[in-house]
Order: C-alpha cells, then structure tokens, then sequence
C-alpha cells in the first residue's frame, strides 16, 4: 500500500492523519495527490466513498503552505449544508497542525458567526452555492484572492440547478489559479464546465470504466414487500448478525419522522436527518450517528449526500428510489473505505415500473423482486437473522416503568390502589363516581367533570355540584332561570 508519505505530504498532514488511524492512500488519492501538489488542474471522477475528499484537501491545505496570510485563498464548493459540515469536519481535521483555518458557508443556520469567523482571517471556504453568493453580493465574502477552487460532487450541482450560481462564482475568483472539479459522473453540462474554467486539465478515473456500474463489494437485496409489513421486516432486519450502523432512506420527510418514532418505540436508537428538522437539529443527529450513540439513522435524498460514514453495514430504500442515479448514491452509503455493505429495497407493487428501469439501468438480472414478507424464510436467510426474532427489542425495566409498574392494580383492573384522604367538598362526586364503575381513578376529577356536558360543573374554587344546582347567568343562586319580562 502507498502512504500518503510516499506521495510526498508533509509530515504535519501526515502526522494529522495518522492521529485519526488514516495511513494508507486509497486509489483516487494516489492518483490526484502527487499531480494537485504541483498545481496542475484535475477532473477526478469517482463513487462516494472513495476518499476524494483527501485527494483535493491535501493539496488545498499543503500549498497554502504553513502559515497563510488572513483572508480567503481557497474556495470548495459543495451542493448540500450536510455535505459542506462533513467537507469542513475533514479539512479542519488535516489543518490541526497549521495556523491555517477553515469555515463553513451554508444556509440554514445564522450569519453572524459565519461573518465573524471570515472577518478574522479564515483562509479556507467551505460552502453552498446560496450561501456564498448571498455573502459575497453583501461583500462580506471576499473571493478576489481565492487561488484554489475545488468543485464537489458537480453533478449533484447540476441536478439541484446551481450551475448558474457555480459561473457567478467563478467571475469572483482569482482569475488565475488551481481548479480541482470532482463528480461521480460526466454529463455534458459538466464537461462544458470544466472546459470553460479550468486550464488544461487532466481527467483522473478512480475506477476502470468498464467495471459494474454496482460496487462489488456491496451485496443488493430486492423485495416486493407490502407497506403495512415494512415496519416489521425493518426491525428484524436491525436485530441480524454483524449488523452496525444503519442508513434508512424515505420518500417523504414525514414518512422518515413516522418511522423514527415507531422504530423507537420498538427499542431501537433511532435518529432522523430530513427538511422539517432545523440545520443545529440535523448536525446533532448526524453527529450522534458518527459518534455511535445511535445506530440508526433515517433520511430523505436530500441528506443523503453528507452521510459520509465509513462504518455504515446496511443500507434500506423503505421507498424505492424514483431512478438509477439516485439509487446508487444511496447505496454508496454502505460498502465505504473498502469494506463491505448490504443494501435492501422494498418495491411497493405500483412502483414496479420503476424498478424495472433501475434494473435494467444498473444490470442487475433481477426484473422481478421476490415477494417477501417479515415471516419469509428467505429474509431471515439472505440476511442472518436469528430465527424467531422479532420486530420489537426487549428492554430492561427503567427507574420510571418501575415507578409506573409499582402503582398498578394486583388485581389488573388498571387502576391505582386507593389512598387515604381527607374527605372535602368534592369527595362525594368523586367516591360516586369510582362506586359506579365507570373506570374513573378514585381521587381524581372524573372524565366529563367542568364541561358542559359532563356529570357535574365546575366552580372556580375548583369543588364540584350536582348538575341541577349549576348557576345560570340571570337566575338565582341554584334556581331556574327567570323568564323573559314581556
């Protein structure tokens, strides 16, 4: 294996990586590193999940050079906030042992401390198209003297529509300076764009383009299952052997927040990553999944991209992806860092049609999902689950299910058993109540009591009177209401 050493970083980058375990350079890094030192402009084409990052980071951080003058010298641009939070998180890890530092531009989360840390000198951007426009139109964010500009995951940029935005931005950079662009793939857009902003550069492949448009090292499963069972089969699938952490993937960012409640309610540790969450509640979910507190994690496509977690074993489409394209970037998030993956798709019967097309897309030989249901013998099998699992954990007693445990009724009714009390205004309506057997709790106010169409109303000193004696406005204390003068 090649040390990133070997390919001539400096021993303080070097040095940063080995603290977090990195030694080794992966292909895509072998390849851009000793040709991005040097300054020579690159089109890196690779999968998520091949360490790209480094491979335009090390060369960022290494010619900005050991102690950068204030102001801003390098730009990455990048499509999503999530994606921008992992990009920084990387790039402020290799920059630990430089005076050089880093910021995060993206929406979603409040300016002043964005400003704050571009007024004191940032030297690396990290930041959304929005974003960055936004501050540099208030000429907040300077990018005249931005030398190197590196391109992230390009073609998301494109499905998202920023390529407009990307142009502006590059009139506001250095003219002459060092471009790195990195895509997954190589619409015409993108390689118009390559041509038109960057100057001669040499287009780097991670992988040989003859190999499987699937990695091989992920293994895909395809079930036909019915969406009243997905819950079930989900938790089942959460209890196989040498399952880690989880990646589940919704359509919708309600079906996504449904499903973490259930799965939590089921025992699992779940955590959610969709739009209706604000930016600080999405960082913390994520942050929780890298750190391990939880182990599932449940998303919509628009997070998908900053999940960037080499220990993830199993990924599931509780809704199958609407094409190709976006199917293999949600199974990108398995199978990372060369380790291996499983990634399983529940086809609901009226999206056949759109597997079809991802099967036909991707090759997969396997245009008709096998039926499936939590009970199948083939599930268990293709995913080692242990037999007789079931969709719900068994959890230990807390201090509070204890507490609720203790005041139950021996006998089972439900209730709590009765406590002595001294007896007030409004014991008898409530021992009547509780003698009645209409499950109302001995001591507490019975349903219905203080509305209008309840047993009894309720005075403002909070005791209780037959209805017959409630007060009406116009009448006498406890009598009829007096009738109309004619």
């Amino acid at each position: 294996m090649t040390t990133f050493a070997d390919l001539g970083v400096d021993q303080d980058i070097v040095d940063a990586l080995a603290e977090k375990g990195i030694v080794d350079a992966f292909p895509i890094q072998e390849q851009t590193i000793p040709l991005g030192l040097p300054g020579q402009d690159i089109i890196g084409q690779a999968k998520t999940g091949t360490g790209k990052t480094f491979g335009f980071g090390i060369p960022v951080v290494q010619r900005l050079g050991l102690d950068p003058a204030p102001g801003v010298k390098a730009l990455i641009v990048v499509p999503t906030r999530e994606l921008a939070v992992q990009v920084f998180e990387d790039m402020d890890m290799l920059t630990r042992n430089r005076s050089t530092s880093v910021v995060a531009i993206y929406g979603g989360k409040a300016y002043e401390g964005q400003i704050d840390q571009l007024k004191a000198g940032a030297q690396i951007v990290v930041g959304t198209p929005g974003r960055l426009i936004d501050l540099a139109g208030q000429r907040l964010l300077d990018l005249s003297n931005a030398t190197e500009v590196v391109l992230d995951e390009a073609d998301k940029m494109l499905d998202l529509g920023f390529l407009p935005d990307i142009e502006k931005i590059f009139q506001k950079v250095a003219p002459v300076r060092h471009t790195m662009l990195y895509s997954a793939t190589m619409p015409g857009p993108i390689v118009a764009l390559a041509r038109r902003f960057m100057s001669n550069p040499i287009h780097i492949r991670a992988t040989d383009p003859d190999e499987g448009l699937t990695q091989a090292n992920i293994k895909h499963l395809v079930y036909r299952a019915h969406s009243l069972d997905k819950d079930e089969i989900i938790a089942r699938i959460l209890q196989a052997e040498g399952r880690g952490k989880t990646v589940i993937f919704t359509r919708t960012k309600r079906a996504a927040q449904k499903l973490v409640d259930e799965l939590n309610d089921r025992g699992f540790n779940a955590g959610a990553v969709h739009g209706d969450m604000s930016q600080e509640a999405r960082e913390r979910s994520m942050a929780g999944f890298k750190a391990g507190k939880k182990d599932v994690l449940i998303a919509t496509d628009v997070a998908a991209r900053g999940i960037d977690v080499d220990d993830v074993t199993h990924v599931i489409n509780h809704t199958i992806p609407d094409d190709e394209k976006t199917y293999l970037h949600r199974a990108g998030r398995t199978g990372r860092a060369g380790r291996t993956g499983i990634a399983v798709t529940f086809v609901d019967w009226e999206d056949l049609h759109k597997w079809a097309l991802i099967n036909r897309a991707l090759e997969f030989g396997q245009p008709e999902p096998v039926e499936t249901y939590s009970s199948s013998p083939h599930l268990f099998e293709d995913l080692a689950i242990p037999a007789g699992t079931k969709g719900r954990l068994r959890k230990l007693p807390t201090t509070q299910s204890v507490k609720t445990a203790s005041t139950e009724a021996s006998d089972g009714s439900g209730q709590r058993p009765r406590r002595r009390r001294s007896r007030g205004a409004g014991d008898a309506a409530t021992t009547s109540a509780a003698a009645s057997g209409d499950g109302t709790t001995t001591g507490e106010t019975p349903a219905g009591a203080g509305t209008h169409d309840g047993g009894g109303a309720e005075h403002r000193d909070g005791k209780t009177s037959p209805r017959r004696r409630r007060r009406r406005r116009g009448s006498g204390a406890g009598g009829p209401a007096a009738p109309a003068a004619g």
